[in-house]
């Protein structure tokens, strides 16, 4: 099942349940993925009929990653309510991401990463974070990534950075 049928089955499953909280973040989730859909069809591409799996997978990180920040601006103003419920709308998104990937695993996918694109300096940064983006969207965080790839290739060229 893809991952616009898993959201609106998840959305009528979550209508007939009554939980209010979850069925307006599964809302949240497909008025996003329509903004997309119209998005690319505002393009010049008239052969674009909808997003695909990766790009739900990139919607959903980008959601996970706001209402995380939400999240922390909330604690840290003194707002544990609207910081709940936000970590709650977070908990809904995460059910479709697929699973997120320990350091050791996401250390193994940068050397994988480095051998596939034959990076071998920091200017093949860019080589080696596409490739792990098109592998591995919405299994890891690439804000924490892109450091741990500049560490790797640092070390694979003598520390020349």
């Amino acid at each position: 099942m893809d991952m616009r049928s898993r959201v609106n089955a998840a959305l009528k499953q979550a209508m007939k349940d009554k939980a209010a909280e979850r069925l307006s973040t599964l809302r949240l989730i497909n008025a996003a993925i329509k903004d997309r859909d119209i998005a690319a069809r505002a393009s010049d591409n008239e052969e674009v009929k909808g997003c695909g799996d990766a790009e739900v997978l990139e919607i959903l990180g980008k959601m996970t990653k706001q209402r995380k920040e939400s999240a922390r601006a909330y604690e840290e103003g003194g707002r544990l309510d609207l910081a709940e419920r936000e970590m709650q709308e977070v908990a809904v998104i995460e059910e479709f991401l697929p699973k997120q990937l320990d350091d050791d695993e996401v250390s193994k996918a940068i050397q994988a990463a480095i051998t596939s694109t034959g990076a071998g300096s920091i200017r093949d940064m860019g080589k080696v974070m596409g490739e792990l983006k098109t592998r591995y969207t919405g299994q890891m965080d690439f804000g924490k990534v892109g450091p741990m790839v500049k560490d790797h290739l640092c070390a694979a060229s003598n520390g020349d950075c």
